[in-house]
């Protein structure tokens, strides 16, 4: 019985082998859950092809946007679990929508195999040039004396640069407004125009930082960013818990055979380990993530966590 036991776990091992060795036969897709041009879909055509090419087939990007990524990650969860279809995750229907949507279509956790953390990126404060503030500590100061006064822009309810200015909020005190746009764009062309006062901005705003348009005084990260090393971290100021990190990653359909998700994985970590893929990182102000599958998998529980707190604290609900 023993004898018999051990030959099976032998060829299910050698099936397993096999599989990945084999895998990819074909193209496979993957499933942007934004419209093309924002940071999700950025981070998808940044991986997908030097990660194909080191499979040795085409990665082939669908966007399918809708209810904040909600509607792209749903279908994502019901494809087949074969390894050919596979999902670009990110903070908001990774982790923040579970708290905001009553019907998600998915579950963030069960429907899907977690299989590698591509990068992070921090939110960082700016205003306009014309402002009139020149560091963090005036922005701050100004909106204390003055509750109501000061407007701060983002990409819409629930997104990073929203949540961030909320974690800003709680850890100041400041009363601020908030104005939602559709998208990053139309909200920093706004900033820009000095149609609001701040954002807590992700690094989309480096351009218009670099263009002088902006002027940048704190980036929410334990530590400071080697895209801008000379901008201190809100921590540095005495303003604590305003931690931003977006995050990208790979995932999968439940099931997802456990070969074709360390294969995955291997070369995800290989790729983004590379010079080049690091130089190209750390000029956008991302940092790299590597680690195990479940490394990224406990990674999204614990953002889950955290931004619950957040959403409860803030009282977001959107259906």
């Amino acid at each position: 019985m023993i004898k018999s036991i051990t030959i099976v776990v032998a060829a299910m091992s050698c099936v397993g082998l096999a599989m990945a060795q084999s895998y990819p036969s074909r193209p496979i897709k993957l499933i942007v859950p934004w419209p093309p041009g924002g940071g999700v879909d950025t981070s998808a055509r940044i991986i997908a092809q030097p990660l194909a090419e080191r499979l040795g087939q085409p990665i082939v990007i669908e966007n399918k946007a809708g209810a904040a990524g909600n509607i792209g990650t749903a279908v994502a969860a019901q494809e087949k679990p074969d390894g050919y279809t596979l999902l670009m995750g990110s903070l908001s229907p990774n982790a923040v929508n579970p708290h905001m949507y009553s019907n998600l279509g998915f579950d963030p956790v069960n429907d899907f195999e977690p299989i590698a953390l591509a990068y992070t990126v921090p939110c960082f404060l700016v205003v306009p040039a014309a402002s009139p503030f020149n560091s963090a500590k005036e922005v701050i100061d100004y909106a204390k004396a003055n509750p109501g006064k000061l407007n701060y822009g983002s990409s819409g309810i629930g997104s990073s640069q929203h949540l961030a200015t909320i974690m800003l909020q709680k850890s100041t005190g400041i009363d601020v407004v908030h104005v939602s746009y559709k998208g990053t764009g139309p909200a920093e062309t706004a900033l820009v125009a000095g149609q609001v006062d701040f954002m807590v901005d992700n690094p989309a705003s480096f351009p218009f930082i670099e263009a002088g348009r902006l002027k940048v005084f704190a980036v929410g990260s334990p530590e400071r960013n080697p895209a801008k090393p000379d901008v201190p971290t809100f921590d540095e100021l005495g303003v604590t818990g305003v931690h931003t990190s977006v995050f990208y990653g790979l995932m999968a359909p439940a099931k997802t055979p456990k070969e074709i998700v360390d294969r995955l994985n291997k070369e995800l970590n290989e790729l983004l380990q590379t010079e080049e893929m690091r130089t190209r990182l750390t000029k956008m102000g991302a940092v790299a993530g590597t680690g195990s599958a479940e490394d990224f998998r406990k990674y999204l529980i614990s953002e889950i966590e955290r931004y619950g707190v957040i959403v409860k604290s803030a009282g977001i609900k959107i259906e």
